[in-house]
């Protein structure tokens, strides 16, 4: 298989620091800030939205320490018109203090939704948005309950000239693309983002932790997959979910969020000269979830998982 194209997505790190762990006021602010500025060190990508509660306000705080090192970041943009998405861009530069959101994260709904699968106008929208510079990039974000919309629109070549990649959890127990969109992102190349780098926790801690895994069906599929990372050798589980996404060839970065500085440097460790699962291992987990993607997944109500 080719590998992905250098002219997409191609200056991203391997690692994209996620923000969603920083919403809420149960962790003190100057920690937070820490973590931020220590990821902002790094040189990594952000990965953010206005959803997630006061994140943008504690990366403002930090941006505005060192704003010669404010990251290059993807910020989720929707919903249900283009004028809808360009309050939500709007809102994004404004709290953060930039110019441009270099990677917009596509969260489609409703009209939008519609037209992206029917080849309508929002392709139009988007590469005005791309012409006038406050978006650089786009990626599309796919669930199991929307990889049917996406589908249809890759099959008849409407994303070609202004999406740059897809974006969606992928780790050893979650593969939000449905099978034939799955197949499909593999056979066509397309560059992908892997969100959710090690599924919401250690594997034997959803397993075996009352309550660890917010929905049982995580907890489930952590019985099947200790056993194979366990088989794997591999010294952490940070490690074996960040080599098991690097096994894909399209994927081209890994999003975790965190706000403990151990699991930062964790995640920095895991991506520095990393190889590929074995290939019976990777094998074993693909074949999980192409299992659970027809028998869980696609049955699943949106946002239910």
């Amino acid at each position: 298989m080719a590998n992905t194209p250098t002219h997409r997505l191609a200056n991203l790190s391997r690692y994209i620091f996620g923000t969603a762990r920083l919403r809420g006021d149960n962790f003190p602010l100057a920690d937070r800030i820490k973590i931020v500025r220590a990821a902002m060190d790094a040189g990594v990508w952000f990965h953010t939205s206005h959803q997630y509660g006061n994140a943008l306000e504690v990366l403002r705080a930090a941006f505005d320490e060192d704003r010669a090192h404010v990251p290059r970041l993807i910020a989720k943009i929707g919903w249900n018109t283009i004028d809808e998405m360009r309050e939500v861009i709007r809102e994004h530069l404004q709290r953060l203090g930039i110019e441009h959101i270099d990677i917009g994260q596509l969260c489609l709904g409703g009209d939008l939704a519609d037209q992206f699968r029917t080849g309508g106008k929002c392709y139009d929208d988007f590469r005005r948005l791309k012409e006038e510079g406050i978006v650089r990039e786009f990626v599309l974000e796919i669930f199991p309950w929307t990889s049917r919309g996406p589908l249809e629109a890759i099959k008849a070549a409407y994303p070609a000239s202004v999406v740059d990649g897809y974006i969606f959890y992928l780790n050893p127990l979650q593969r939000f693309a449905a099978n034939p969109l799955w197949e499909l992102l593999r056979d066509r190349n397309e560059p992908i983002i892997a969100m959710r780098t090690v599924g919401g926790g250690t594997v034997h801690r959803l397993r075996d932790v009352p309550g660890a895994a917010w929905k049982d069906y995580l907890r489930q599929r952590a019985v099947e997959v200790a056993p194979i990372f366990e088989e794997s050798a591999c010294k952490t589980w940070t490690e074996f979910c960040v080599r098991f996404a690097f096994g894909i060839p399209q994927v081209v970065a890994t999003v975790g969020a965190t706000r403990q500085m151990d699991n930062l440097q964790q995640f920095f460790e895991a991506v520095r000269d990393v190889q590929p699962l074995p290939q019976e291992i990777q094998a074993k987990i693909s074949a999980l979830q192409a299992r659970w993607s027809d028998d869980v997944d696609v049955h699943a109500e949106p946002w239910s998982m």
